[in-house]
């Protein structure tokens, strides 16, 4: 039997081995067309202004995540590469490759040693590896930083859950198991709260394992499949509730995630719209059609055909693992509540009323349960076959190759699907526009510049302050002096290119007493404004002559600001917070006499824009 198993058993690791490859060459291929976006740039922001071991930074509520783990990364990237996309992209590639040899080593532990079983744990990690399900998440950094490691330790600890209810006598092996399990667990949670969910998936595999293993649930409860899993792995259980039970505490304490309105009709809605617009077509390798409204992600559009072929085949694979493979019912129930629960909390997250029912159509909140139905899959494999007591009867030829036939269409679907997905990904502003300003501000590197906000399509205000200049660029070392003054205003236009800027007119100043040849301003003065201003960063542009050189103090009825001034005719411009119907100027300098024309508030725009 050794000798007849041997050839079997290196096919199945070498299929494995190309599917892997082959994956991961198509994962290189993304990182090398992506570049930085949206959630991306506010950690980096947040990277560039808090000491990246500080709490004010890794204990940060990032849109509800509680994420210390993926800041401290991000936080050691953005330090050593600042705005470099290569080494995010490197991040990525390595930890997609320890999540595939993660989920690997989990499907052969679950279907074991077994010949017969191979076929089904290559179509199971084959699945894995290239549903569309398991892309958006990869190509976003900050998503693939919350989603690859928990993942990797989703698998890992499946596997080792599985090694130790199965009959294993060593004290020593069982120990590091459980010490590599809990290791995995704390540092998934610290990269994605959502890791939480590992503990009931490893519970539930482990159990309908155990189901699988003759005599059990044959006597009393001592032998029933829940207390086996209990009592064989009792060790793992005990320290993981314990570490679940403290990460709840700490999340809840932290987190943000409450926040805001929430609805349970638009929940559910949402919940509808990614299992039928997004989990059923990714069974058939859809969808083929991407679309994104700038600046938001990508959304999946599939054909109709496409999700009535994904619920015949759910369906189909689904009544012919009853008819076929014992206990197989309840893995495909478990496959499919998970598919739902898991969505539930971040669906929750994100139910407001506003809330765009394409957001369940991105797919990056969906990586998590490819893994489970790979696993299913490959629990399926392992399932005895009806009528049988053993491991599960070999497929018949036939049989055999029309699932690799089957399994070679989707696959080729699947990779229809990606080439779309990156296509459609590829057309984001962002990395041309960090491109072209890191290249502007190395240029201009002598001046001082104002902060300014992103452009729109790039970072919406909703991020303030992560999206202003100082923040995302401020790791840089080659750069202009952010300041508040400066006598020659440049600003980044919408490419990233330096261009000369001026101030938007939301609010004219007065010009003061006096001429050039005989200046007014010689003492504390408030100059009108042309209407009242909120309270905000303003910045103002001013057209003074001066008797010397020296200093001025302004104020907009808050903190003055100093703001060096010097003889002759010259524009300087400043930013400083207030509100307020006048601006306020006095000398600072003894002897120091000017005269100011006519100025402006507003904001900083671009020279050629202003009216």
């Amino acid at each position: 039997m050794t000798d007849e198993r041997a050839p079997a058993i290196s096919r199945v690791a070498l299929g494995a081995i190309v599917l892997i490859v082959a994956q991961l060459v198509v994962r290189v291929v993304l990182v090398a067309r992506g570049d930085f976006y949206w959630d991306d740039l506010i950690i980096i922001g947040r990277a560039s202004s808090s000491p990246i071991l500080s709490w004010e930074y890794l204990g940060h509520s990032h849109d509800g995540h509680f994420m210390p783990g993926a800041f401290l990364l991000a936080g050691i990237t953005t330090v050593l590469a600042p705005l470099q996309w290569w080494l995010p992209a490197l991040t990525l590639v390595l930890l997609q490759l320890l999540a595939s040899l993660a989920v690997w080593r989990m499907i052969r532990i679950v279907v074991g040693r077994s010949a017969r079983a191979g076929i089904g744990a290559l179509v199971a990690l084959g699945f894995y590896l290239f549903v569309p399900m398991t892309v958006s998440a990869y190509v976003w950094w900050a998503a693939g930083l919350n989603t690859l490691p928990m993942q990797a330790a989703m698998a890992f600890i499946v596997g080792n859950a599985v090694l130790l209810v199965r009959e294993n006598d060593d004290p020593r092996r069982r120990r590091n198991l459980v010490i590599a399990s809990v290791i995995a667990f704390v540092v998934a949670l610290t990269f994605f709260e959502k890791s939480l969910f590992i503990l009931p998936v490893a519970a539930v595999a482990a159990l309908l394992v155990v189901r699988m293993q003759p005599g059990v649930g044959t006597g009393d409860y001592r032998s029933s499949a829940l207390t086996v899993t209990f009592t064989r792995a009792r060790a793992l259980w005990a320290w993981l509730s314990g570490v679940f039970v403290v990460w709840v505490v700490i999340f809840l304490s932290v987190s943000t995630a409450t926040a805001g309105s929430h609805s349970l009709g638009q929940m559910w809605k949402l919940v509808s719209r990614s299992l039928n617009s997004a989990i059923v077509p990714s069974t058939v390798g859809g969808p083929w059609e991407w679309d994104r409204w700038i600046p938001s992600p990508p959304m999946g559009f599939p054909a109709v055909w496409m999700i009535v072929a994904g619920w015949v085949l759910i369906a189909g694979a689904a009544v012919w693992a009853w008819q076929t493979r014992r206990g197989a019912v309840s893995i495909v129930v478990c496959a499919a509540l998970y598919a739902v629960a898991a969505q539930l909390p971040v669906m929750w997250n994100r139910s407001s009323e506003a809330t765009a029912l394409e957001l369940a159509q991105t797919m990056r909140y969906l990586p998590d349960t490819a893994l489970v139905f790979a696993l299913a899959m490959a629990l399926v494999a392992a399932s005895p076959a009806r009528g049988a007591h053993g491991a599960p009867a070999a497929p018949h030829p036939a049989a055999r190759a029309g699932v690799l036939a089957g399994a070679v269409v989707i696959l080729v679907s699947a990779l229809v699907s990606t080439a779309a997905f990156s296509t459609s990904w590829q057309r984001d502003p962002t990395g041309a526009y960090l491109a072209t300003a890191q290249a502007s501000l190395a240029e201009h590197s002598d001046l001082v510049m104002f902060d300014q906000a992103l452009p729109l399509e790039v970072l919406t205000p909703v991020a303030y302050p992560n999206n202003q200049i100082s923040r995302v660029f401020g790791r840089l070392d080659d750069r202009p002096r952010f300041g508040d003054h400066t006598d020659k205003l440049m600003v980044l236009d919408e490419k990233g290119s330096m261009v000369p800027g001026g101030v938007s007119p939301m609010r004219e100043v007065a010009p003061s007493e006096g001429t050039c040849a005989d200046p007014g301003l010689t003492e504390r003065t408030r100059l009108a404004l042309s209407g009242p201003l909120i309270e905000w960063r303003w910045t103002v542009s001013l057209s003074y002559c001066a008797n010397r050189d020296g200093e001025i103090g302004v104020s907009l009825g808050g903190r003055e600001l100093r703001v060096p001034v010097r003889a002759g005719l010259h524009p300087v411009y400043f930013q400083l917070g207030g509100h307020g119907e006048h601006l306020t100027v006095r000398p600072l300098t003894d002897g120091l006499a000017l005269h100011t024309g006519a100025g402006r508030v507003g904001e900083p725009i671009v020279a050629a824009y202003a009216p």
